[in-house]
């Protein structure tokens, strides 16, 4: 909010009755100048949220299991709590106690992504890291060239076709539509739609706390209406907890289908 105040003093309106219009959220909310600059590499603030979350993670789970003990206290609690959700509600359900071996990287991918969502709702830096669509992209490719891998590995190239393009229990004289279709929707749309979920709740939810937090701002700075801005601040914080279970909820979401992914191409679907 700093640079609308810059630019609205900068023209001389200090007052909404001489004309100084709200400055509502866009596209440059999402864009910062670089932090600092080295040859054609520019570090911004979303690299230095990623960056911190990707510390933030390893720091945890070290601190947490560097030296474990049989019964629990205090930060391996924590972790060992954090370790058992993802085990027990996204693992074990997709995977069975076989894809055990998954636990560590599953459990990377929840709480990483969960951070990156966080930091929309932490004063000072407010801004989910997930809401640029590059991270999002970034994570999906990763997921992608996982689960393809392993398919091909386990099932063969030929046998993943299959399974990716033929549906389980459709009739002969089908596949013709079906099987392209499928293939789309498994080897394009879905990587697509994964990402772009993510992104897009991130993205919806950033704007949305930006509108009412500038409003709030504006209207108790600019136009001096308190009942309203109070009003908006209200709706802000109500905002913010939903926001707080968004974030939450869409970390699982995009780890729980890791899972299902990966199971698929383990074994085809019967």
């Amino acid at each position: 909010m700093n640079h609308v105040v810059v630019a609205q003093a900068a023209s001389g309106c200090d007052h909404v009755l001489h004309g100084c219009p709200y400055p509502s959220p866009s596209i440059t909310d999402f864009y910062f100048s670089p932090l600092f600059t080295i040859g054609h590499f520019q570090f911004d603030k979303p690299m230095l949220l990623v960056l911190l979350s990707t510390l933030i993670v390893l720091g945890f789970f070290w601190a947490a299991f560097r030296k474990p003990q049989l019964v629990p206290r205090g930060i391996q609690n924590i972790g060992e709590l954090g370790i058992l959700f993802v085990r027990d509600q996204i693992l074990r359900p997709q995977l069975g106690k076989k894809g055990d071996n998954w636990l560590p990287f599953l459990s990377a991918l929840f709480f990483f992504i969960w951070i990156n969502n966080i930091w929309g709702v932490i004063p000072i830096l407010y801004f989910p890291a997930t809401s640029r669509f590059e991270y999002p992209a970034i994570l999906t490719a990763m997921v992608w060239v996982l689960y393809m891998g392993i398919g091909i590995w386990k099932q063969g190239p030929l046998g993943y076709l299959r399974t990716l393009s033929v549906p389980s229990g459709a009739p002969w004289w089908i596949l013709p539509l079906l099987a392209p279709i499928d293939f789309l929707s498994n080897v394009f749309i879905r990587p697509f739609t994964l990402s772009v979920r993510l992104w897009a709740n991130m993205l919806a939810g950033h704007v949305l706390l930006l509108v009412f937090a500038l409003a709030t701002w504006y209207l108790l700075t600019w136009s001096y209406e308190l009942v309203f801005s109070a009003v908006s601040f209200v709706v802000l914080i109500g905002l913010t907890a939903l926001e707080l279970l968004i974030q939450l909820l869409q970390a699982f979401i995009f780890t729980i289908l890791t899972a299902f992914y990966i199971s698929g191409a383990y074994e085809p679907a019967h």
